[in-house]
């Protein structure tokens, strides 16, 4: 047995039992942070309507307090107005010596202003007091709710180990090839996303040249179309999906892919859905581009006609209130993105973005591993090699070959233990086939057939 498959016997063995413990571990940690979470999110619940009900208080208190203002302005206009009637210019008594002929000008001293009444002082004081005390009230809560929000990343950090550091391999980034070949994964992840701006500063910082510049652009710029035109269809634009779909239609058509005719009822919908003036437009379009799938579609098709009866009324209430729901839509625009890269041989996810998930994946179980070692003291059993001391099963979507284990050893075949065929058919891996034979004859494990083992021919999955 190899160094390597003994060493994954071995801790095979020590966590067969602990497994199980960490796991109960993990939920309650879950379980405790959990509790807390509600806990805060109680407390800020009642702190929301506390809140609402001071701040409607004090809305109250100011209303009240404009309109004693403006009753007491409105009465010191009233009483200038009437001051500068009395003494305005051109007025004269009948006792006035100088008589209606001299014309003169007296300055008279205006009228002092009147001042607030004591009730409507007091209203004043009483509303500013009331609003000092609500205000330094919910100023008092909202502080106290920072320490219950701080009291979550506490339980979490007391719950959850927050060293990554021995599942990490720093040593592959002082490479300096490995660090540019991370810094054009990254750029192609950013024209994916069509920021290319960011891609290109981050070309420009890391010193790429100009080869592996051009190549990151060139290997993203088709999936950069497919991207802008997914972000469309969420947004409910289908115009350059359409013109996408009909460019390809022929390929479509050879790989049986649903998109076109989705993408087309999806429009002949949101036409209908605009009521009875895009009716017309409607039945032109539904007659221009259903005529191809009406073989393969029929019975859909005519479904998707009848809704023209619920027209007068809308679509709300109807069968079709579903072509209406942001689900659909969004359904509709994964659809595209699959069968779009399917078509043009591309992965739909960027290499940084499965790399981040199958880590994200991989990383409890390592977690769990890492402490098994230090309460066992094997350390020493997780070297720098290029396996990883557990197998770890990751989800169907991130294996991206065929993989072959031998069925004599039960171990998957690697590089440097290839798979093996034989000369009556049957495969194994290398090693099992050094194992088996004696000298250079070789016996199958499956039939009878004894053949020379340096026949055996290695195959490429």
């Amino acid at each position: 047995m190899r160094a390597v498959d003994w060493r994954r016997s071995k801790l095979t063995k020590f966590i067969a039992e602990p497994q199980t413990e960490f796991d109960i571990m993990d939920d309650e940690a879950c379980l405790t942070v959990e509790k807390e979470l509600d806990r805060v999110v109680s407390k800020l619940e009642q702190l929301h309507e506390i809140a609402s009900v001071e701040i409607g208080d004090v809305a109250s208190l100011m209303s009240e307090l404009v309109n004693v203002l403006g009753n007491a302005e409105q009465m010191l206009v009233t009483t200038l107005n009437a001051g500068t009637q009395m003494n305005a210019p051109g007025t004269s008594s009948t006792d006035d010596p100088m008589g209606d002929g001299v014309n003169m000008q007296v300055e008279t001293e205006p009228a002092a202003p009147q001042r607030l009444t004591d009730s409507q002082m007091e209203i004043i004081r009483e509303a500013i007091l009331k609003c000092n005390d609500r205000v330094q009230k919910l100023s008092t809560e909202h502080r106290d709710s920072h320490g219950s929000v701080s009291k979550i990343g506490k339980a979490i950090d007391r719950n959850f180990s927050s060293d990554f550091s021995s599942t990490m391999r720093v040593d592959a980034l002082q490479d300096e090839d490995n660090l540019m070949l991370l810094n054009k994964a990254i750029a192609k992840h950013y024209c994916r996303q069509g920021m290319d701006e960011v891609a290109r500063t981050l070309i420009k910082e890391c010193k790429m040249s100009e080869n592996d510049a051009q190549d990151v652009f060139d290997s993203e710029r088709e999936f950069a179309e497919i991207y802008s035109i997914w972000i469309q269809i969420q947004k409910r634009e289908l115009s350059e999906a359409l013109k996408w779909a009909i460019r390809h239609s022929s390929q479509l058509m050879e790989r049986h892919s649903l998109i076109e005719f989705r993408l087309h009822r999806m429009r002949f919908m949101q036409l209908v859905s605009y009521g009875l003036e895009s009716q017309h437009e409607a039945i032109v379009y539904a007659r221009t581009n259903f005529q191809k799938f009406a073989v393969r579609y029929e019975h859909e098709i005519a479904n998707l006609m009848a809704s023209f009866i619920y027209l007068p009324g809308g679509l709300e209430k109807t069968p079709y209130k579903i072509f209406l729901a942001q689900e659909m839509w969004t359904e509709l625009s994964f659809t595209f993105l699959k069968d779009a890269c399917q078509l043009l041989g591309i992965s739909k996810n960027s290499a940084l973005s499965v790399v981040v998930n199958a880590g994200c994946t991989a990383l409890p179980a390592l977690l769990n591993i890492k402490q098994v070692m230090q309460s066992r003291q094997v350390l020493g059993m997780w070297n720098g090699c290029d396996e990883l001391p557990i197998e770890i099963d990751l989800q169907p979507e991130f294996r991206f070959h065929s993989i072959f284990a031998c069925p004599i050893l039960r171990q998957q075949t690697t590089e440097d233990n290839p798979p093996k065929k034989l000369t009556c058919g049957h495969v194994i891996s290398n090693d099992a086939l050094h194992k088996l034979s004696n000298g250079h004859i070789l016996k199958c494990p499956y039939c009878p057939v004894e053949q020379n083992a340096e026949e055996a021919v290695r195959i490429y999955f």
